[in-house]
């Protein structure tokens, strides 16, 4: 749930929790509310305005900029059931998503371009590395991207993990 929030605000947007409960109305707002306040109590959300609406104080939140996030050290520390658990949390959110974007009236996986291939890459520690290293000089100056008429947004989630034997001499069956 909170996954899915913190990608309804990525790409510069600035919502109210009444408009992320109208993006995710299969989530009681009770729900909603709940796990808006506890992303900005956990320094992932900042208020962006504040306005009187009816006597309550409407807050519209943003991403931080500085917000926690897993790093090398971090993840390192993590236990195999903690990266299990993160992961299934990850998809879950991706599935959603995708549930949520086949929902909407006039979705259109061909015309919008959806993708969801995989394909299995041998590469040596260095190749990995090097690979990283220009997808993400790739995607740097399209992660820049603010919203815009004429845009809309993309999930990219790329999911990168070892399927095949890690000792040499071991065969790929």
């Amino acid at each position: 749930m909170r996954l899915r929030v913190v990608h309804a605000l990525s790409g510069g947007r600035v919502l109210t929790t009444a408009q992320l409960c109208e993006r995710m109305p299969e989530v009681p707002k009770v729900t909603m509310y709940r796990h808006v306040a506890l992303l900005a109590e956990a320094g992932f959300l900042e208020v962006a305005d504040e306005q009187r609406v009816r006597g309550a104080v409407e807050r519209h939140y943003r991403l931080r900029q500085n917000r926690p996030a897993v790093d090398t050290d971090a993840a390192a520390a993590m236990t195999p059931e903690d990266h299990r658990r993160g992961f299934a949390a990850a998809m879950a959110v991706l599935i959603a998503e995708f549930n949520a974007y086949l929902d909407r009236d006039g979705a259109d996986p061909v015309a919008d371009g959806v993708s969801y291939r995989q394909g299995t890459l041998w590469l040596s520690p260095d190749e990995l590395a090097q690979m990283t290293s220009e997808l993400l000089a790739i995607l740097d100056p399209w992660l820049a991207n603010r919203p815009a008429p004429g845009r809309a947004p993309y999930l990219l989630s790329p999911v990168r993990f070892p399927v095949g034997p890690t000792s040499p001499g071991e065969e790929q069956t």
